[in-house]
């Protein structure tokens, strides 16, 4: 994949992003810049019950041919919300690029949301909240990043509540929509085998007569800076621990060392320090891994433990001596270029992922309103110094900034 992505708005503002593939698969979506932060207190849940509801029927098409479109020629049809963004998204035979645009722009801009439609979903979301909670390696998450960020949406649980839930009424969609499905939040990502000039005609037809929107300001994120220790009772047979501090935001000159030192900590390989030390060394976690979230105006760093509750304190003594040798120890120049050369890797290897493709270019032209390339993303990656990870990780592993949350039984 050599050639460069296309990049072109149409007149009434929504970008577009284009990366050719020679491939018999094609994906696109389009990515609104609205999630669970740009929800009022009243509206907590709203995003993601607005995902939901967008497949419930159009002016023109009931839930079953929303469903169907796609699926009777082979292809695939999804959604999802996070904190900061929502995305409708298709997979499919690259001759059906032009099914795929018509239905993800009817879907975004047409739905109607029927009363009795919402009702039902109701029903289904309450069933996917109990699932969560049912998942307590999930659920710790949500609760540690309202014990970070406090109050403030972004800090809040995407799936809301029941009892916020059952308030939501057809008129609040249609607000929600209204408010932030803004023309510059919006941006169509392309990745598949189809003519520039082909694209360019189906994304006018289908998205050009949208009407410009003009999107809010949101409000800042201020994150607890104190560190907070909470243990919860569960009625499960595992521990659960997470332990974090708040992190860089995407514009942060420090992400990519934040990203790199998460990679040599937690990372997805399995010879992160972590899982060496307290997994294989030690044998007492499954499950230990490190994560790094970058928003547009704030970020989170945390790790995550498994383990037997006999385990815990001494998982928790292993954890921090990994963080002080980070803290306290430069890595040598032969770490340092194993590390570069092993995340490197992992990003090129991202790219071999059409769908993977389709949502990094998005996601870049939205945050930083440019594509960078393979060697300029290198470029940067190589920049990093021994001595940017040793005050990274000053930074973020301090004892009065890592608050954590416990599951236990």
């Amino acid at each position: 994949m050599n050639e460069t992505p296309y990049i072109f708005e149409l007149n009434n503002g929504i970008r577009i992003v284009h990366q050719p593939m020679n491939r018999a698969a094609a994906h696109c979506g389009l990515m609104i810049g609205a999630g669970s932060r740009n929800e009022q207190k009243h509206e907590h849940g709203l995003a993601h019950f607005m995902e939901h509801c967008l497949f419930k029927g159009t002016e023109k098409r009931k839930t079953f041919h929303i469903l169907s479109r796609l699926d009777a020629v082979g292809g695939e049809l999804n959604a999802f919300t996070s904190k900061e963004e929502t995305w409708v998204h298709a997979s499919f035979l690259r001759e059906h690029y032009e099914r795929a645009i018509e239905l993800i722009a009817d879907i975004a801009f047409n739905s109607t949301f029927p009363e009795n439609e919402i009702e039902k979903e109701k029903e289904v979301i309450a069933d996917e909240l109990n699932s969560y909670k049912d998942s307590p390696a999930e659920m710790i998450f949500e609760e540690f990043d309202e014990l970070v960020f406090g109050s403030h949406p972004i800090g809040r649980t995407i799936l809301g509540s029941e009892k916020s839930l059952a308030t939501f009424k057809r008129d609040h969609l249609i607000a929600f929509r209204d408010r932030n499905y803004n023309n510059e939040n919006l941006i169509f990502s392309s990745a598949g085998d189809i003519e520039l000039i082909e694209l360019k005609a189906l994304v006018e037809k289908y998205f050009g007569d949208h009407k410009l929107r003009k999107a809010k300001p949101l409000k800042k994120v201020n994150a607890v800076l104190n560190a907070k220790h909470v243990v919860e009772k569960k009625d499960i047979h595992q521990v659960h621990y997470v332990i974090g501090a708040p992190a860089y935001e995407f514009h942060d000159e420090r992400r990519p060392g934040l990203t790199l030192l998460n990679n040599i900590l937690g990372g997805p390989a399995m010879n992160n320090r972590l899982s060496m030390n307290i997994r294989e060394r030690h044998g007492i976690a499954y499950h230990i891994d490190s994560s790094y979230a970058p928003f547009s105006d704030c970020g989170i760093f945390s790790i995550y433990l498994g383990t037997e509750k006999k385990n815990l304190e001494k998982s928790k003594k292993l954890i921090w001596k990994e963080l002080d040798i980070l803290k306290n120890t430069r890595l040598s120049s032969r770490q340092l270029n194993e590390s570069k050369k092993q995340i490197m890797a992992q990003i090129a290897l991202a790219q071999d992922s059409g769908s993977a493709v389709m949502f990094s270019l998005a996601k870049s032209l939205f945050m930083f309103n440019r594509i960078d390339s393979m060697n300029e993303i290198f470029k940067r990656v190589e920049e990093i110094t021994s001595e940017q990870l040793q005050d990274i990780s000053h930074d973020i592993f301090d004892k009065k900034k890592m608050s954590s949350m416990t599951y236990t039984y």
